[in-house]
């Protein structure tokens, strides 16, 4: 199990028990404790999903901070599912996702579903919309995909998806894509 892994599993399990937030250790790699990044925490039980929960950009100090939030928030605020009970946490596994830096997709020949994750953003409003004030607003919805996803095999499906998530008509409302790798833990 890999030391970011590991530092999910412990997040999850020391909140879950004692109501505790951890701190990062001080003997994990120096990049999780120097640099910042999105992440993402997938759990699973039993090999089905059981919550996931991320951010595209950083939030917190450090990579390990991030991880810590993410995990706990996966294993108790993802509206799928119910919060982790004490009795599922010998039957969960943990991968960890550390997300580059999003950047913007003009042409979606560019897109990959195997190599790339996505983030769509629509303002949520249509292009038959009265607008009066034409400034521009701040984007409103989003949706993200993880790349390698098992079920998703076109650029077009990742896209829709995506769009889903986020509650965006990607039929009548304008989308801009951006585009992320990630380095994959288990």
């Amino acid at each position: 199990m890999s030391s970011c892994v590991f530092l999910a599993k412990s997040a999850v399990e020391n909140f879950i028990k004692d109501g505790k937030i951890i701190s990062p250790p001080d003997d994990l790699p120096k990049e999780f404790l120097e640099k910042k990044s999105g992440t993402f925490v997938t759990i699973e039980r039993r090999g089905n999903l059981r919550g996931c929960v991320g951010t595209y950009l950083p939030n917190k100090e450090n990579i390990a901070a991030e991880i810590i939030q993410n995990a706990i928030s996966a294993a108790t605020h993802d509206y799928r599912f119910g919060p982790v009970e004490e009795t599922e946490l010998p039957e969960l596994s943990y991968k960890v996702y550390i997300l580059s830096e999003p950047e913007p997709v003009k042409d979606i020949s560019k897109l990959n579903p195997k190599k790339f994750g996505i983030i769509v953003k629509s303002q949520g409003f249509s292009s038959t919309d009265i607008i009066f004030n034409p400034a521009p607003r701040p984007y409103q919805k989003t949706g993200i995909l993880l790349p390698d996803l098992k079920e998703i095999d076109t650029v077009e499906k990742q896209i829709s998806i995506a769009c889903q998530k986020g509650g965006i008509d990607q039929n009548s409302e304008k989308i801009i894509i951006y585009r992320f790798t990630v380095k994959k833990y288990t």
